[in-house]
């Protein structure tokens, strides 16, 4: 293997991870930005109010996301083990 498709494979890969943690955490900062906007316009400190929503917007996006992400990390699997004899040789 060369260090090139080693390198490809590491792109390829952490790419993966950032299409996926950006889906999970994305909505949770909108949610969390709009809950801080709230409490200061109110003026309530409440930590559950802050926590809740975005724990909520979490689930739920895992929950709606799941296959979608669960597929992307099986087709990149999928494509590791399918491309092992080229990358060996």
């Amino acid at each position: 293997m060369t260090p090139e498709v080693a390198l490809d494979l590491l792109r390829e890969a952490l790419w993966l991870i950032v299409i996926l943690v950006t889906m999970i955490i994305g909505p949770s900062l909108i949610v969390g930005l709009i809950v801080s906007i709230f409490q200061a316009a109110t003026q309530i400190n409440e930590q559950t109010l802050s926590f809740l929503p975005r724990f909520i917007v979490t689930i739920l996006v895992i929950i709606v996301g799941g296959p979608f992400m669960i597929t992307q990390v099986m087709d990149f699997t999928n494509s590791l083990i399918t491309n092992i004899p080229f990358v060996i040789g």
